[in-house]
Formats: structure tokens, C-alpha cells, sequence
């Protein structure tokens, strides 16, 4: 299958999924004009109260329900299913609070069944198009994802027949992983040969060198131990790992189950910025770091102003960290030392240290050293709330150190975040001070919402800025 870079999904899966949403409250909305117009009604207010008493509802039962997830391994009755329960079940609610509130100036119910009827054809009719439309696509070899089984064994052959036996999924076996055989596997159903790359170690190398974005394991649950040890070793990457077709007691981050047509699998490491959450938080972002900038733009040229005044070097501070996915970003600080370090060694700052200037040691204690970090946000490199960026040289030195800590960066990191309003922040001069961190970062992941968001926020306000360890 030929793989491409330019995928649909891969960048900007967030923006179909708020499309979906979108564009159903609009067919919705376009099938009750058309009634209007075709019964020659009048636009009486009782009836706008009914439209947007049915768009709110079925918003929020489609939310409810999760019916704006990944449907990429789903047969298309499914979600089809899915949307007719949720839209009838909206329009009968509606039906009721009309019967018992605007009684006489309600919807004629003649009215509403065509209403119905005309919104749920548009529903069903656009989906259908899109969905072949994309399996076209991935058919083609666009949007795809490059898939590695871990288990050669019937489980991962089944696996594989499914994957390939449907194409329209976007979904490229790069092969099996095995530590008992290395004999290419021919599966039953066409006979296709697929290559076995390598043992289970191969298999995290060429994770960590980006070469897989899924690995779905298949070994026997008697297997718990290997199992362990590989989940140990690829929480060192990004790739979003699968266990099929049971788990047992895992440290889970933001887990949840998936079908690859029919088979049914769960998420042990995956992100929570997928689909319209990504969507949510950037706009968050946005939207906040654009008030924000607004309120500290002539504060940050007098600060800038200060220290370029107070010591010799330029204003701002750019240092290499890791972003999303372990990408390397440039986060941008206010200087507040003598010296520029960004090489493969970073001292932390601590108590008394000759390398921070007085206005430095000000900026530091107060976190403005930070403000334009900001900008950041603002390019898409961070965000607002989200784990703390370490130096790339730590993050090097600790994910050797700490199980699990790469899974820090399945999120953009943050200006501020669930560590620093919890107290820890400043220097990690002991491995358990870290630990805590992580954490707190991991915590923040599986628990992610937007209301978790504005609630670190405000708690920065208060206590997140000032703090004791914080030199």
C-alpha cells in the first residue's frame, strides 16, 4: 500500500470532527425551514423554541453517547444506527415538552414527523458520502497509518486479515514483531505474505525511531510478564499502543476500546487531544493567549527593556524542548542569567546561583520570565495548561529513570500546569520530587477536560506564580 505523508486525518482529524457536529445541527436546521417553507407556516416563536430545544438535545445525546469519535474501524451501520436511536430519541423529548408547554401553538405533529424524516435522510445521506468518499481515499493510499503487531501468533494473523481485507481504514501493516519466530507469516484468507521484522526489542527500536504510529499487541494473556515489559519499554515512546483483545490491571493513560473492523481492542497509552478535543483546547489557546497578550504586550517590552539594561545579552531566551509526540520545539523565556545554556548540559538553577542576574532572580520568583512563552501558545507549540517543558538534556537523563515518563508529551506542554498549581515546580534536586511531577502530568492527562483547564488557570492566578521554590 502506498503511504503518504499528507494525510487527511493526520493533521487535521480535530477539524472533521467539529465538522460533524457542526454540519448536523445544520441539516437539522435546513429540514426545518423546509418544512416551514413547503407548509407555508407561519414563524410563530413557539417554533424556533422547538428548533433549538431539538439542536441543543441532540448535541448533547450525541456527546452523551460518543458518536463523534473514530469511527475509522466501524462498519458503517454502526454509526448509521447510532445516529437515528440519537436523533429519535431528541425528537421525542421534543415531542413531549411541546405536548405539555405550547400545547395549541405548538408544531403541527404532521410537522414534525416530516421534520424528522427530512433531517434524518440529510443526516444518514451526508454520512454515507463522506465515508465512501474516505475509504476512497484510504483505499488510495491517502491518510494512512502505519500499523506493527506485536505476536505473530492466530490472534495476530486474524488481526492482520482484518486490517488488510479492509483498506478504506487507512491502516498499513509494516508487519509482525515476534521473539519466538522470525519466519515471514502467510495469512489463510489471500495468502499474503507478511514479514516478521524482528523481536519484541526490535520493535521498540524502531518505535522510538518514529517509523510506527500504532502497535497493536496480540500476545496470549499467559504471556503477562513479556506483555509488562514491553508496555514498560513503549512508554518510552508516542506511539499509541493497543491491547487486543483483553487487559488486565495496567497504569492506563486516557485508555479507551477501538475496533479494527469487528474486533475489538483498548488503548493503553493514547492521548486525549484526538478528535474534537484537540479542536476544543486550541481554541482555548487561542482565545486565551489572545486576551492575554493583549493585557501583558506593553509590560513584556518593559520588561524586555529591563534586561536588556540590567545585563549584557539579548531580551529573550530560547531553549530547545520537547513538544508533542517528543518533537523538538524552541520555547521562548525572558533571560533571566548571564548565560545562554542549551547544550547537551543544563544545570537547574538553585538557591543563591551566580548565573541568575538580580532583575533575573525577580523574574524567576515571579514567573514573568515566562510571559513569552505566550507566543508559543499562540503558534501552536504549547499550551496553555499542559505539563511543564523540561530541558531537553533532562528529559534525556529521566525517562531512563522514571517508567512512563515520555507519555508526558501524548500533550502539547503548558505554561502552566496540574504539577505547578500542586506545588511542584523549581528544581527537581532529588529523583522523587520528579516522580511527583510526572505524576501529576500523567494525572492531568487521564483526567483532561476543559473545565480542569480553567480551574488550573485560576488556580495559577492565585498560587502559581509566586511560589518558594521558584529561583
Amino acid at each position: 500500500m502506498i503511504n503518504r505523508d499528507n494525510g487527511i486525518i493526520r493533521s487535521n482529524e480535530p477539524f472533521l470532527a467539529i465538522m460533524h457536529r457542526w454540519f448536523d445541527l445544520f441539516v437539522i436546521a435546513v429540514a426545518f425551514f423546509i418544512v416551514l417553507i413547503w407548509q407555508n407556516s407561519n414563524h410563530r416563536a413557539e417554533y424556533w423554541v422547538s428548533l433549538l430545544a431539538t439542536l441543543i438535545l441532540f448535541y448533547v445525546i450525541n456527546d452523551f453517547s460518543r458518536l463523534y469519535g473514530s469511527w475509522r474501524g466501524e462498519h458503517r451501520l454502526v454509526e448509521l444506527r447510532k445516529v437515528t436511536g440519537n436523533l429519535f430519541f431528541a425528537f421525542s423529548i421534543m415531542f413531549v415538552v411541546d405536548y405539555f408547554i405550547f400545547q395549541s401553538n405548538r408544531l403541527p405533529d404532521a410537522d414534525k414527523i416530516v421534520w424528522f424524516t427530512l433531517g434524518l435522510a440529510g443526516l444518514l445521506s451526508y454520512r454515507i458520502f463522506f465515508r465512501v468518499g474516505m475509504r476512497k481515499l484510504r483505499a488510495s493510499g491517502y491518510n494512512t497509518r502505519t500499523v506493527a503487531i506485536a505476536g505473530s501468533g492466530e490472534l495476530g494473523r486474524r488481526l492482520a486479515e482484518n486490517i488488510i481485507a479492509s483498506p478504506w481504514m487507512g491502516l498499513n501493516v509494516v508487519g509482525f514483531y515476534d521473539d519466538k519466530s522470525g519466519d515471514p507469516v502467510t495469512l489463510e484468507e489471500d495468502g499474503q505474505v507478511i514479514s516478521t521484522r524482528g523481536t519484541m526489542q526490535t520493535l521498540v527500536q524502531d518505535t522510538r525511531a518514529g517509523m510506527i504510529d500504532k502497535i497493536y499487541i496480540t500476545l496470549p494473556m499467559r504471556a503477562e510478564e513479556k506483555i509488562r515489559c514491553l508496555l514498560d519499554e513503549l512508554s518510552d515512546t508516542t506511539a499509541s499502543v493497543y491491547l487486543i483483545p483483553d487487559v488486565f490491571v495496567f497504569d492506563l493513560l486516557h485508555a479507551r476500546s477501538e475496533s479494527i473492523n469487528g474486533l475489538p481492542s483498548i488503548s493503553i497509552f493514547d492521548t486525549p487531544m484526538d478528535g474534537a478535543n484537540g479542536f476544543v483546547k486550541r481554541i482555548e489557546d487561542v482565545i486565551l493567549s489572545l486576551v492575554i497578550l493583549a493585557i501583558i504586550a506593553v509590560p513584556m517590552l518593559l520588561i524586555g527593556l529591563c534586561v536588556r539594561l540590567t545585563s549584557s545579552g539579548p531580551a529573550l531566551f530560547k531553549q530547545q524542548r520537547y513538544g508533542i509526540d517528543g518533537k523538538p520545539i524552541e520555547v521562548w523565556k525572558f533571560r533571566s542569567m548571564r548565560v545562554m545554556e542549551n547544550g547537551g548540559k543544563v544545570r537547574q538553577a538553585t538557591p543563591g546561583d551566580d548565573r541568575i542576574t538580580p532583575f533575573g532572580a525577580f523574574l524567576r520568583r515571579t514567573s514573568l520570565d515566562e510571559l513569552p512563552q505566550f507566543l508559543n501558545v499562540l503558534r501552536g507549540e504549547m499550551s496553555i495548561v499542559g505539563p511543564r517543558p523540561h530541558a531537553v538534556v533532562h528529559n534525556e537523563e529521566y525517562r531512563k529513570r522514571i517508567s512512563g515518563y515520555m507519555l508526558r508529551h501524548k500533550v502539547k506542554p503548558g505554561i502552566t500546569g496540574w504539577a505547578q498549581v500542586n506545588g511542584w515546580r523549581g528544581e527537581t534536586d532529588t529523583l522523587d520530587k520528579m516522580r511527583k511531577r510526572v505524576e501529576c502530568d500523567l494525572d492531568y492527562i487521564r483526567h483532561w477536560s476543559l473545565w480542569l483547564d480553567l480551574k488550573i488557570v485560576f488556580l495559577t492566578v492565585f498560587k502559581g506564580f509566586i511560589n518558594k521554590n521558584a529561583y
